[in-house]
């Protein structure tokens, strides 16, 4: 196509972004004054890590992955979880050799973390980050970082108290198809930016896992408006440079839960496999039966609950208007029960708009590139293709522990995300929760003592 262009020539294009652009001085600090933060003194060459939560995400991606890429890094000092039979399966399936426990106390005081990352059950993230700073060390927690406003509050005030430093493993902003609509908002590609379309959808695949799950109560994770939906909320606020303002939000449970014709407890008990589009046997994969079924005697808690329980509370169908401090505004929806996963996005300015479309699943074709279209305005469209990362969550996963534990990694685009950063991707979804239950426009100001701005603040974390 005549207007189409290259991703080598829309990127010497827009060379004015990363040419125009002052960026932090810690953003090119060297390794040594990176980990001085996290390693006392310089009093020993590895960073000690400590890991609460061994379910699949911390067992995988803040387990074995840290462990089999970062070895000459760090080094696990203790494993934690109140399953027992979970967490000497995850000691194996890391490969180390430190101690485990199920008394999260003990483990602090006898290992002394510098690092101290938080898997556990959503809801919980507040009490191991806060214990785990008035215990010395430094925390690099699993998003969302906590579920209602009082413990966002408790966070920010023991921060603040014990001077040591949240991090928020938000790994979408390192994804290169969503970096790159960070670099072209920078650039001015749009003018200023006015509003956001921002619409994502979960598959009968990946969103019905939600309802097999313990998130499938709000008790659990603070419903999908903050558990998924944070990811969503803290990329809008990271693209769009400023802090929400104010929420109106609907929501509903119309598809699974209470919806479904026939129920049971978990998919191995039912009676009703072979009619049930959504039967999963747990068992055909080895390292959920080893983590999960196998551990069920410890906790009780079955992997493969049936997405039809009465006891679901949380909204399957959600949509939201946000409005920002600096007057662009947002409408958002989260949809559970697709056929496909992905998302629909498009940015409005005042000199143009970009759109994307990313489908993650049942892709029609074997591009390897996301695209994006940069509309001008009295001009023509521009085709940005942008190659696929080679790790989860779009390609962040593996950028994202690269800032993180190697060295001499820069923060150019202002990935790294701190307390204020998942204080607020929580409280938009704490807000909708909110305005959901009052029918009214909830205040984000209303929420916490964080004084909003309409240029949202940068600090460059450890």
């Amino acid at each position: 196509m005549k207007d189409h262009f290259s991703r080598r020539q829309f990127l010497a294009a827009s060379s004015l972004l990363l040419g125009g652009t002052v960026l932090p001085a810690s953003a090119t600090t060297n390794n040594e004054d990176l980990l001085s933060g996290w390693i006392p003194n310089g009093s020993h060459a590895k960073l000690k890590v400590a890991l609460v939560g061994t379910g699949s995400r911390g067992s995988g991606m803040w387990g074995r992955d840290i462990q089999k890429n970062y070895a000459n890094q760090i080094t696990f000092v203790g494993l934690c979880d109140k399953n027992k039979g979970r967490v000497a399966f995850a000691k194996q399936h890391i490969g180390v050799d430190c101690p485990t426990y199920t008394d999260f106390e003990k483990m602090m005081k006898e290992t002394k973390p510098d690092l101290l990352i938080v898997c556990t059950m959503d809801s919980t993230h507040h009490h191991f980050i806060i214990r785990g700073m008035e215990l010395g060390a430094n925390i690099l927690t699993e998003k969302p970082m906590t579920t209602d406003e009082k413990k966002v509050q408790a966070i920010v005030d023991a921060e603040k108290r014990t001077g040591k430093q949240c991090r928020v493993t938000f790994n979408y902003r390192y994804s290169p198809h969503r970096a790159k609509i960070w670099e072209l908002l920078q650039a001015g590609e749009i003018g200023e930016l006015t509003s956001v379309d921002f619409h994502w959808y979960l598959d009968t695949s990946h969103g019905a896992d939600y309802f097999r799950r313990w998130h499938r109560r709000t008790e659990n994770s603070g419903s999908l408006w903050v558990h998924k939906s944070t990811h969503h909320f803290d990329l809008l606020n990271w693209w769009i440079e400023s802090d929400p303002e104010s929420v109106y939000a609907s929501g509903s449970l119309d598809f699974y839960g209470k919806n479904g014709k026939f129920r049971a407890d978990n998919c191995r008990v039912c009676p009703h496999t072979k009619n049930c589009d959504f039967y999963w046997d747990v068992t055909k994969s080895k390292y959920s039966k080893d983590l999960y079924v196998d551990n069920e005697q410890y906790d009780g808690y079955k992997r493969d609950g049936c997405v039809f329980k009465e006891d679901i509370d949380i909204y399957d169908k959600m949509a939201a208007t946000i409005k920002y401090k600096n007057g662009v505004q947002v409408s958002y929806s989260l949809t559970t029960y697709s056929p496909y996963e992905g998302y629909r996005i498009a940015f409005n300015g005042t000199k143009g708009r970009i759109d994307a479309w990313i489908e993650e699943s049942n892709k029609s074709n074997n591009a390897d590139y996301d695209e994006l279209v940069v509309y001008k305005n009295f001009n023509k469209r521009e085709f940005v293709r942008i190659p696929h990362g080679t790790s989860g969550h779009g390609g962040g996963d593996k950028l994202l522990q690269d800032q993180i534990f190697l060295p001499n990694v820069p923060d150019p685009l202002k990935q790294s995300a701190g307390v204020r950063d998942g204080a607020l991707s929580c409280l938009i979804g704490i807000a909708a929760r909110k305005s959901i239950e009052t029918k009214g426009v909830v205040a984000i100001s209303d929420l916490t003592t964080i004084d909003l701005q309409a240029k949202k603040p940068y600090q460059r974390m450890v």
